[in-house]
């Protein structure tokens, strides 16, 4: 019996493995679409997960700072075959994109970045990508006036007062004001939903989480070394990202571009580029990571940004039915919402609009980019392209 339970449990991996490769292959659009892809694959299709307990998890990835999408799935890849089936679908959906962009950040260093006009139109295409993530972003996170108040001081203090820091207080800050004003908001009912993780391996995973958190600036400091720096600022990024992907863009442009480990034209390339490959926007860290110290530095980085997710999800996993039928916590979450768009609309001024839309004929070519994704809804990899095409074409005007 022991080596047919093993036979299954390997052909159960190896099943996960595939069909996350496949949407790690395939999943373009962000995270929304993302869920959309998991929701067709994992509910309908294979039925590893009825509606219930698929729509359980995609509000506690909803609720935690990170990737959602990839929380999502590692999450079905826990309920599947345990810990070690959430590592195999996580690896499954990221590493596609991670080759991609290690791959495109090699090509990179061998360009001349601020004389080549396709590199300034996958800049303008960040342009376009982020103000349609805000677009759609604030209509469900911020719908009423209050919301929109504090994603405006969110907005306010963080274009004012750039900093990781500033940005942390704002989300701080909205969760108090959440905490209070929307603790009697009308909600469905209560809900209940089931996950194979024990509380005593949520809690050691807690703990890791909040420890490095920690500890990595004190070994910072201490050592001196510039690979603990770099984790130290991949992880704590990954760490305070509520929203989604397109929210960790201010945190590493403030991590790595004022200190000099990257260019903000790198920058920026690098983060349009990433618009190209499907998989999770936070892959955009495997870029960062190789730019700065080789393809050895871009799975560093990877492993950095993504770990908090990693353990968030399984720390998370048996307590979620407490917190997410809580009033006053459900009220915190909806301020930080709030916030989250104010801090998007900042990071989209400086350094997004500043750095990019420099003439009337920049603008022009990111409202057709807008429009390709907006109203004409094509996919991603069409409006990368079309961006890098207008920008060669636009350099020769």
């Amino acid at each position: 019996m022991k080596p047919a339970n093993s036979n299954r449990s390997i052909k159960t991996l190896l099943e996960i493995l595939v069909v996350s490769t496949r949407l790690g292959l395939t999943s373009f659009g962000g995270p929304t679409a993302h869920l959309g892809y998991f929701h067709e694959e994992y509910v309908r299709r294979r039925k590893w997960m009825d509606e219930k307990s698929y729509a359980d998890l995609v509000a506690l990835s909803q609720f935690l700072p990170g990737p959602a999408s990839s929380q999502v799935g590692i999450g079905i890849g826990v309920m599947r075959a345990g810990v070690i089936g959430g590592i195999v679908s996580f690896l499954g959906f990221t590493l596609p994109s991670v080759i991609a962009l290690i791959l495109f950040a090699g090509l990179l260093a061998t360009t001349d970045i601020g004389n080549t006009g396709w590199i300034h139109g996958l800049k303008l295409v960040a342009v376009a990508v982020v103000a349609h993530a805000i677009i759609g972003m604030a209509k469900n996170l911020t719908p009423d006036v209050t919301r929109k108040t504090i994603a405006l001081f969110a907005l306010i203090g963080t274009l004012l007062w750039q900093s990781a820091w500033t940005q942390v207080g704002a989300i701080l800050i909205a969760a108090l004001v959440g905490f209070f004003v929307f603790k009697k908001h009308k909600e469905s009912e209560s809900a209940k939903s089931s996950f194979p993780i024990t509380k005593r391996v949520s809690a050691i995973c807690l703990l890791i989480f909040g420890g490095l958190l920690v500890l990595l600036p004190i070994l910072r400091e201490l050592t001196g070394s510039v690979w603990i720096a770099m984790i130290d600022s991949f992880y704590r990024s990954g760490s305070l990202v509520f929203g989604g992907g397109h929210v960790v863009l201010p945190l590493l442009e403030q991590e790595f571009v004022p200190t000099g480990w990257i260019s903000e034209e790198s920058f920026l390339a690098g983060y349009g580029a990433t618009q190209a490959v499907p998989g999770p926007l936070f892959t955009f860290a495997a870029y960062l990571g190789t730019v700065m110290k080789g393809w050895v530095g871009g799975l560093v980085a990877t492993f950095a940004v993504f770990m908090p997710a990693f353990l968030l999800i399984l720390g998370a996993l048996p307590f979620w039915d407490q917190l997410r039928n809580n009033p006053k916590v459900k009220g915190a979450i909806m301020g930080v919402n709030a916030a989250v768009i104010g801090i998007l609309i900042s990071a989209f001024y400086y350094p997004i609009w500043t750095s990019s839309v420099l003439q009337a004929t920049d603008f022009a070519l990111a409202a057709v980019l807008f429009s390709m994704l907006a109203y004409w809804k094509l996919p991603p990899w069409m409006v990368v392209v079309a961006g890098a095409l207008g920008g060669t074409i636009l350099s020769f005007v």
